[in-house]
């Protein structure tokens, strides 16, 4: 170990001392004369999961990233070890094999202990098998459990050069600065600071990369959050930065070429070489006057990305937008499948605009989804009503086909609408999702697999359309092969896809049901003749009050996702449920009727949370 004088020591003794609770000094000591320190760089691996364990570790400073296998082989994240924690226990206590792989999220330094010293520790401490025993109980109460994604303590900004300056690069810096200090304390780092912190600038050495690690974890222990800027160079700072993110943002220009650079290669930040490359977000600077992005997709697929976010140049709402979701507070809105029903979602979209609450994300499943990717053109309250008063007067699913082989309506009309709403608010048809201005999702089934598919990238309008393709009422879609339906079917509130979304931290979710439930006042199902002779009667005198075919079939398709539907709305922060029991499932015409019944309904478990006009000071109410 180092001096016990050193920064690095002291700190652990710290850590050590906050693990061991009541534990007394000399167990303490001992357990530290008996680590020793292990430096991991960004995109190391600690642990595989399987392997046998030798040692336990301490992270000191840092950050790792914990991943399980799942029943495909691949690795899924289920939760990050910041510093101060103990990780590599269990299994020298069971002897079992590792269960998970732990890489680092950036350079991180460990203490580590192997068996013979963990042995002898517990030989001679017993309080320490105590401490150790309350972790792992603590760690098994939460398994199995949703964790709401872990907050980045250190964010690189890393400019990627080309049209994104420096002055561009500090402006974007300051106002994501500005949102994150309204919830914490935040320091932004340059590499004169530092160098001014330090006492000489940064170098490649490594001991200069060691006093920078130091330096900077004394700067983190001060504050909630440490934003880096990084150069607009492959400098020593510059790598300095990729290495030490939690989360490194890649700032570029839209315009530019979309091919990975000089920063990205000598940082290894695009993770295109089979290398681990730091948790990146790609943050697409798109000129003030175009109407929306294009061809997004050139950028994401030379790239591993956890995200990408786009901002219009000089735009204070989405750098505010950008900050909210870096710590983790951006807001979700979940739209639900219902038909015309769907026209409730305008109304709670005006309330949440009324009273100032942010839309960072939507994710919306059959009618949802429809209405979910117009606001996600970032479009006003206004526009998206006007919008919507004119395509729901036009019957979406009045175009009958007359031989129903498939389905019993076409879906033209459906398509032809989002085909006019991507090229009046996109610039063009043949959008991706990726192209829209909030990130988005719908969910649809994958008749072919059996299976529900949460579509997030891809051509817009397709997966529009097989979201809200009800079988037997709307024609399934072919999507590589394969044929999608209504992701009601299996999923109709996904507020599940919104959680693993990144950036958001609360979930508005708009539940629209199937309205209450109705008996029926006569003892046998008629027969198809005196069925049509009762609908041939005006509508208040007649005897059967039964569902259309249509509205037959979407209800009874919907049964299955309606029923997990009330198991999602416990994991909403806020749900707003449209009282609307007389407006059927294909009534288009009562469009302005759901809308205001949407909004009413909205403000009324608005004002129930506390959110009144200003919204956002109430959102803390909702996680």
């Amino acid at each position: 170990m180092t001096s016990p004088d050193h920064p690095l020591d002291q700190q652990l003794h710290a850590q050590l001392a906050a693990f061991l609770q009541d534990t007394d000094d000399g167990a303490i000591r001992t357990l530290q004369d008996g680590l020793a320190w292990q430096e991991l760089p960004a995109g190391g691996v600690l642990m595989r999961e399987g392997e046998p364990g030798d040692a336990m570790y301490v992270l000191v400073s840092g950050r790792l990233r914990v991943s399980i296998a799942g029943a495909d082989g691949r690795l899924r994240t289920v939760r990050e070890i910041t510093r101060g924690q103990v990780v590599g226990e269990m299994s020298l206590i069971t002897d079992a094999p590792r269960s998970a792989t732990l890489v680092a999220v950036r350079d991180s330094v460990l203490a580590r202990l192997d068996r013979p010293g963990f042995d002898e520790l517990l030989r001679r401490h017993p309080a320490v098998s105590m401490a150790l025993t309350r972790q792992i109980i603590a760690r098994l109460q939460t398994q199995g459990r949703d964790q709401r994604p872990d907050r980045p303590v250190v964010v690189a900004l890393v400019p990627l050069g080309g049209r994104v300056d420096a002055a561009a690069a500090r402006r974007l810096a300051d106002g994501v600065a500005a949102e994150l200090s309204r919830h914490g304390r935040v320091a932004q780092v340059d590499a004169a600071s530092l160098a001014a912190h330090m006492g000489l600038p940064p170098g490649d050495d490594a001991e200069s990369a060691r006093r920078m690690a130091v330096a900077l974890d004394g700067i983190e222990a001060a504050h909630d959050v440490v934003l880096l800027l990084a150069d607009a160079a492959p400098t020593a700072w510059t790598r300095c930065c990729a290495r030490q993110g939690d989360e490194v943002l890649l700032l570029a220009h839209a315009d530019d070429d979309p091919a990975p650079g000089a920063i990205e290669q000598a940082c290894r930040l695009a993770g295109d070489d089979g290398r681990p490359a730091p948790a990146s977000v790609l943050v697409l600077l798109q000129p003030a006057g175009r109407l929306g992005p294009r061809d997004t997709a050139r950028w994401l697929a030379p790239r591993r990305l956890r995200a990408h976010v786009h901002l219009r140049e000089n735009d204070a709402a989405g750098v505010a937008r950008l900050g909210r979701l870096v710590g983790r507070r951006g807001v979700g809105l979940v739209l639900s499948g219902g038909g015309a029903r769907g026209a409730a979602h305008v109304g709670v979209f005006r309330a949440l605009c009324e009273r100032g609450v942010p839309v960072d994300a939507i994710a919306g499943t059959s009618m949802g989804a429809v209405l979910g990717a117009v606001m996600a053109f970032d479009l006003t309250a206004p526009t998206v009503q006007d919008t919507f008063a004119r395509h729901f007067a036009a019957n979406p699913t009045g175009d009958w086909t007359l031989l129903p082989l498939l389905s019993l309506v076409k879906g033209a009309r459906l398509r032809a609408m989002m085909e006019q709403t991507e090229q009046r608010f996109g610039g063009g048809t043949g959008l991706g999702i990726e192209d829209l201005w909030k990130p988005y999702a719908c969910i649809a089934t994958n008749v072919s697999r059996a299976s529900e598919v949460v579509l997030s990238s891809g051509p817009l309008v397709p997966a529009v359309m097989a979201s809200c393709a009800i079988p037997g009422a709307l024609p399934p879609v072919l999507v590589d092969g394969e044929l999608l339906c209504d992701g009601g079917v299996l999923n109709n509130f996904p507020v599940d896809a919104m959680r693993a979304t990144w950036g958001i931290g609360r979930v508005i979710g708009v539940d629209l049901g199937l309205g209450t439930p109705r008996r029926l006042d006569f003892e046998a199902m008629p027969t198809p003749w005196q069925l049509l002779r009762d609908r041939l009667r005006p509508r208040p005198r007649r005897r059967y009050r039964l569902p259309s075919l249509p509205n037959y079939l979407m209800n009874v398709t919907a049964l299955h996702g309606i029923a997990r539907q009330r198991a999602a709305v416990q994991e909403a922060d806020l749900v707003v449920r449209p009282a609307m029991p007389r407006i059927g499932m294909l009534e288009w015409r009562r469009y302005a009727e759901a809308a205001q019944q949407g909004y009413e309904d909205a403000c009324r478990a608005l004002d129930a949370a506390g959110i009144g006009p200003g919204g956002e000071g109430g959102l803390g109410r909702l996680g």
